[in-house]
């Protein structure tokens, strides 16, 4: 005769280890999901706008006269700056700041226009990207929280020509910059 007899209780608790720690695993993904907690990679640092803002009605034209199109199959990305016309200082070292970050991106630069409705104050950087916009009262209109009193506001153009984010005056180019390598990538 056998000593060994079958243990249902072991298999039991296995069992129930296995579903504990799969339901812990869900409960822990949804507290932190409802918390608002998300994992770094998944952050923007700029203000996403929901929903975005339509600019496929406006036909922007170029300071020489030309239209610019929006062009979605081309798959370019745009940094839109819409500053007042007595813009000085401020802007030349926004201009600056976006050639720097035009500049990063090497071999995937050719993907991004930046574009300034409005001719950008005298010794302002500018780059093969740079691309001036007559001032259209129409585009300016449709941009969310332009004339911000703080500064000159930047926004991201996807491109069908939907706004898609904004960044505050004051922001940190290194942000713009990481948030664009995350859309080119995207390509």
């Amino acid at each position: 005769m056998s000593n060994e007899q079958p243990r249902p209780n072991r298999n039991r608790l296995t069992f129930l280890v296995i579903v504990g720690i799969f339901l812990g695993g869900m409960l822990v993904a949804g507290a932190l999901r409802f918390a608002g907690w998300q994992p770094s990679g998944m952050k923007n640092n700029g203000e996403l706008l929901q929903p975005p803002t339509d600019l496929r009605d406006v036909a922007p034209r170029l300071e020489d006269g030309g239209e610019y199109a929006w062009k979605p199959e081309a798959r370019r990305w745009r940094v839109l700056v819409a500053p007042p016309a007595d813009c000085g200082d401020p802007c030349r070292e926004l201009a600056r700041e976006l050639d720097l970050v035009w500049r990063l991106f090497g071999n995937k630069a050719d993907e991004l226009d930046i574009l300034w409705l409005g001719a950008p104050p005298e010794g302002a950087t500018r780059n093969a990207a740079t691309l001036v916009l007559r001032a259209d009262p129409a585009l300016r209109a449709k941009l969310p929280r332009v004339d911000d009193p703080a500064g000159v506001p930047v926004y991201v153009v996807d491109p069908n020509g939907f706004v898609i984010l904004r960044y505050a005056p004051g922001f940190d180019p290194g942000g713009l910059r990481e948030d664009l390598a995350k859309l080119l990538r995207l390509m």
